[in-house]
């Protein structure tokens, strides 16, 4: 059985992983989220930085965890094993951005074969921080999602700090030699499937795995993601 810590993406928080959690303490494994800093903490948004954040997901972890991270979260997960890679077990990136060694993760959105999000990110008068269009939200991240899980979802979204993404992330050896998979959603609206494929072309295929859903694989098919990772995991 394997310990998980599950990290959310943006404007999001540990309650995106309420059916993930109970499907893997199901099949015998430990699972556990947690909010990133900057989400539903009341801090300045303006102070948040990666690498705090990765500190927090450190903070969390074992050296017997596997750290998942969606969507944006590709990036602190990474960066938290560049920190003390004995520290965790191995990564797991779900429909997340790989991180290009020397670029943010602003640099890697505006270099996708196509955008997606546009007017649907509403930056905060300060500049710190963006939310999303809740008017959009539902078809960025949600268009495959039960009608229960979406009205779940809407009201909990949150402000997202952009210091963070806007931050280069260098990865050396260490993250190269690290063990990762990842999964890859081909109905995505939000980070391109194409270009999550790109991310990966290098990688050995049987460390890239496909579910057919949207950005939030943790709504649309919990079970069968919970059932993928636990199978990941056999081979870290």
């Amino acid at each position: 059985m394997a310990d998980f810590l599950l990290i959310h993406g943006s404007c999001h928080g540990a309650w995106c992983w309420r059916d993930v959690i109970p499907a893997l303490e199901a099949q015998g494994h430990s699972a556990r989220a947690i909010d990133l800093p900057g989400h539903n903490d009341g801090r300045d948004l303006a102070t948040v930085t990666l690498a705090e954040t990765a500190q927090a997901i450190l903070a969390a972890s074992t050296p017997d965890t596997i750290v998942l991270g969606h969507s944006w979260a590709g990036y602190p997960i990474s960066a938290t094993a560049e920190i003390n890679p004995g520290a965790l077990r191995g990564l797991i990136f779900l429909c997340a951005y790989v991180p290009l060694s020397g670029q943010s993760l602003i640099e890697m959105r505006k270099a996708g074969p196509r955008q997606t999000i546009g007017n649907a990110a509403i930056k905060a008068p300060d500049g710190h921080s963006y939310r999303i269009d809740p008017a959009e939200a539902s078809r960025l991240f949600y268009q495959d999602c039960p009608t229960e899980a979406v009205e779940y979802a809407l009201p909990r979204l949150c402000a997202q700090p952009i210091l963070p993404q806007d931050t280069p992330l260098q990865l050396s050896q260490i993250w190269q030699t690290m063990p990762k998979a990842y999964i890859r959603c081909t109905n995505d609206q939000t980070i391109p499937p194409e270009y999550q494929a790109l991310m990966v072309a290098d990688w050995p295929p049987d460390r890239v795995h496909e579910m057919h859903c949207s950005h939030s694989p943790f709504f649309a098919d919990p079970e069968g993601l919970a059932d993928l990772i636990g199978h990941i995991a056999k081979d870290f």
